[in-house]
């Protein structure tokens, strides 16, 4: 990049050092923090991402992507320079040069995030553009529109609150990007090692321990980077190897890891983007989404950690010799104190402190923890990369969030809300398992294309007010529902992004990973209607009594279908076994007293026949010595 790596990494200090003084100080009015949030990153984007594959080592930047670079930062700093002139023209009228820089700035955002996320997110994004421009030729009369003039589009998109810079650029502006910053600085001061010992400390002993510390590692990570494919590659290139030495075949240690990594984002405290965008759109806390996403999580990481034990029993993986492992007290005594900056977020979070502050204490304790040890103690040199490390991290969600407020805004401009909404009711004829199938369905399809953050954003936008106003269902259970399904897409062949970079690590075949992956995360797909049909789990009116019903008979109905996927239970399961098993499982889902005493009778009846059965013929226990 030549002479432009100063430009950038300037850039890159100048966003950070915003969004902390932002954060510690107080926040600009919505519309120029959002606007100073994406000019700086829009400027950093056409300088860091060359515009095609074949130039990503370039080692200089085309003078067009510094014209670029420039001219996206300018429409973004309009609205702050004309601030006052944009307000009025919603009256009066916009100038022929405001519709320009509308027009040129949905441009701009659409090409950054091109570059950075990847093509589906921009076909949608620019389908829902044409959607509205030419809705009036669509013969449908459940999409049809009136249609609109490009001239009030653009603007619209660019310039009201609705488009570009609407509720989710606000959310990544105000809350996300301290919380990716705060990830970054953990990362950068070892805590994902700290974790991958303890994990295998607490689990390498057991039967597929390898395996099972993996999942823990991975969903403490998750804890702090919120993305699946990143989880999985920082953490997989430890941890795969490791599976594999003790015995997994390539694409179940592959899976592993991916499906493990996936549940990163909705593992508080700190989940992914999209659950900061759920604070507005719920009308709560964070600290309440917290809490409500904390028992789906951990039943999310359980129903892996049974499908990664029962892939050892059938596979006859035993765990690592205790002499091998480290020793969990002496981790504790040693750097235990590496938790305190997530203990600091949690606490902080639940008495009542705003997301911008628990992130920025969190930030704060971070860097004073990494001075205990010469190792992790950072320079000011350090500090530096630090501030332009963190702004890089979060340039894909910066240009998601903003595409994403693109379709959100035809969305709101065309009423494609109702009408979805109206077609889903009219589909599922006032049913509501065919409702919430039909809503799973839209969900995993856009996420095979669109970020989560992105896929969320649509979701929460078209489908969960459907599911809310027809069916009475509880707004934190529905937004939950929506926000898993758009989660295991990345885990859902064909387009399982996070299982291919599994299998990329393992040397396994990509299908077969995402496969196994679906098998192993099976809890994501049986979680959300449990939340449905039994709102206590995501804290809506529990009592003690029903919630610690509700998580019993959840478990048992993950351990029953988890045995019938990974095909072991008490003995390797026969084709008829499996069918009771995942019958049995899914009859667990709802809080049903017969459906539950069903479910629970065949689960006993089919342990009841294999404990019967003498001990199944096959290979003798592989025992890893990792």
């Amino acid at each position: 990049m030549g002479r432009w790596v100063w430009a950038v990494s300037l850039l890159g200090i100048a966003l950070s050092s915003f969004h902390l003084y932002t954060g510690y100080f107080g926040t600009l009015p919505s519309q120029k923090q959002g606007a100073v949030h994406l000019g700086l990153a829009l400027g950093m984007i056409f300088l860091l991402f060359p515009a095609s594959r074949s130039q990503r080592n370039r080692n200089h930047v085309p003078w067009y992507d510094v014209v670029l670079a420039f001219a996206a930062t300018f429409g973004a700093y309009y609205k702050i320079l004309f601030y006052d002139e944009v307000l009025r023209a919603r009256i009066t009228g916009y100038t022929a040069f405001d519709l320009i820089v509308a027009g040129l700035g949905v441009l701009f955002v659409l090409e950054a995030t091109r570059r950075t996320v990847g093509l589906p997110i921009v076909v949608v994004a620019s389908l829902a553009i044409v959607y509205a421009l030419l809705g009036n030729h669509i013969p449908t009369q459940l999409l049809s529109h009136p249609g609109f003039p490009l001239q009030d589009i653009a603007p619209y998109l660019w310039f009201r609150e609705g488009g570009v810079f609407g509720t989710p650029l606000q959310i990544s502006a105000k809350f996300i990007f301290l919380f990716l910053f705060f990830g970054v600085v953990l990362i950068q001061t070892g805590v994902g090692s700290f974790f991958n010992d303890l994990a295998v400390a607490a689990t390498g002993r057991f039967t597929g321990g390898t395996a099972k510390a993996a999942v823990i590692a991975s969903a403490l990570q998750g804890m702090i980077s919120g993305s699946s494919v990143g989880n999985t590659v920082a953490s997989g290139s430890f941890t795969i190897p490791m599976m594999k030495k003790a015995g997994f075949r390539p694409e179940v240690a592959g899976a592993a890891e991916a499906s493990a990594s996936t549940g990163g984002q909705i593992m508080p405290p700190l989940m992914g983007a999209a659950a900061f965008i759920m604070v507005e759109y719920v009308g709560v806390s964070y600290r309440e989404i917290m809490y409500a996403a904390l028992i789906p999580a951990l039943m999310y990481f359980c129903g892996i950690f049974l499908g990664v034990h029962f892939e050892a029993k059938r596979s006859r993986i035993l765990g690592i010799p205790k002499d091998q492992l480290p020793s969990k007290r002496k981790l504790l005594l040693s750097r235990g104190y590496m938790l305190l900056p997530l203990v600091v977020i949690v606490a902080t979070v639940s008495v009542g402190f705003t997301a911008q502050r628990a992130a920025l204490l969190g930030i704060a304790t971070a860097l004073l923890v990494s001075l205990l040890r010469k190792e992790t103690r950072p320079s000011l040199p350090d500090l530096v990369r630090l501030l332009d490390r963190g702004a890089r991290v979060a340039l894909p969600v910066i240009a998601a969030v903003a595409t994403a407020g693109i379709i959100a805004g035809v969305v709101g401009m065309t009423g494609l809300g109702a009408k979805f909404a109206a077609g889903i009711i009219s589909l599922a004829d006032g049913t509501l398992i065919l409702a919430l199938i039909f809503t799973m369905l839209a969900c995993i399809v856009l996420g095979m294309g669109l970020p989560t953050t992105a896929n969320y954003v649509v979701t929460a936008t078209i489908a969960a007010p459907a599911l809310i106003n027809e069916f009475g269902l509880a707004p934190m259970s529905v937004h939950l529902f929506v926000f898993y399904f758009g989660i295991v897409a990345d885990i859902t062949p064909p387009v399982c992004l996070a299982a291919y970079a599994g299998a990329g690590i393992a040397g396994a075949n990509p299908m077969k990973t995402g496969v196994t992956a679906l098998k192993l995360a099976i809890g994501a797909f049986i979680i959300p209607y449990a939340l449905i049909y039994n709102p206590a789990l995501v804290m809506v009116d529990p009592t003690p009594i029903g919630l610690t019903i509700a998580v019993l008979l959840l478990v048992i109905g993950l351990i029953s279908v988890s045995a019938a996927l990974m095909g072991h239970f008490v003995r390797d399961t026969r084709p008829w076994e499996r069918l009771v098993l995942l019958a049995s499982g899914i009859a667990m889902i709802a809080p049903e007293p017969l459906t539950s005493a069903l479910g629970l009778g065949a689960l006993a009846l089919v342990a009841w026949l294999q404990s019967r059965r003498p001990q199944d013929p096959g290979l003798s226990p592989v025992v890893s010595n990792s």
